[in-house]
């Protein structure tokens, strides 16, 4: 266990951040509930969070619309190292930076820090794995990011990717078009990876998509049984569904 500890502790980058990131004040709840981290772990800091704010010059922007975060507020977690437990922390996802932004105690003035993009370290937010991972994306466009686990199946694994977009106020150019202010956009994509193999492609919600990803055997079963059960693969609870009876 002592060696799990010191090697998490190299895997942790951190600094101090304002309370206030791009207009969103970060929520806080009153129960200070430490986490369990041990202190050796939060005392090692090196690195800094993300910097895409302030590349966009969109910091203490009270104006956007929507949130670069999944939530605001910071929600418990257990944090693994691969598949040991090693200690709770509270935690909320920067969506836009993809950073998972992390503290002790879940109280006002206390340290935000950014979890070590290491795809050995995972948090387990409602039991559904969450982690950092190399995929690509529907434009065959390899890139890194952080996946939550939806299905581990004993043939596919499902993955959700939550991220956002940032968009620029558009001023009015006359009286009879308005003005859009600056906002950020979420996005949801689906990715799979078969047991065995290391890639993993980002599945499109349309049924020719998905078809195209399966093997011969496979591609005919799920055709039928889209058919009929009359899924909408933009569903989560459906695109579950549909892996769930690919691993049967």
């Amino acid at each position: 266990m002592k060696k799990s500890i010191i090697l998490v502790v190299t895997l942790f980058t951190a600094v101090t951040m304002g309370a206030q990131t791009t207009g969103q004040l970060a929520t806080y709840n009153s129960n200070r509930g430490d986490g369990g981290v041990s202190d050796a772990m939060y005392n090692y800091t090196a690195g800094s969070i993300s910097e895409k704010y302030s590349e966009k010059n969109i910091q203490n922007n009270d104006n956007i619309q929507g949130s670069p975060y999944t939530s605001n507020s910071f929600s418990p977690t257990p944090l693994y190292y691969k598949d040991e437990k090693v200690g709770n922390i509270f935690y909320r996802y920067n969506a836009l930076n993809e950073e998972i932004e992390i503290m002790k105690a879940n109280v006002e003035g206390e340290t935000i820090r950014s979890l070590a993009r290491d795809k050995e370290l995972n948090i387990r937010p409602n039991g559904n794995k969450m982690s950092f991972h190399t995929f690509v994306t529907s434009k065959n466009r390899t890139t890194n990011g952080y996946l939550t686990e939806l299905v581990d199946g004993t043939e596919y694994d499902l993955f959700k990717r939550i991220h956002v977009k940032f968009t620029e106020a558009t001023a009015s150019q006359n009286s009879f078009v308005k003005a859009i202010p600056a906002r950020f956009t979420k996005f949801t994509e689906f990715y799979m990876q078969k047991n065995g193999v290391s890639r993993m492609d980002e599945v499109l919600p349309k049924k020719g998509k998905l078809l195209k990803l399966l093997d011969g055997s496979k591609k005919v079963a799920v055709k039928e049984f889209l058919k009929e059960n009359d899924l909408n693969l933009k569903n989560e609870a459906d695109m579950i569904r549909v892996f769930e009876f690919l691993n049967k």
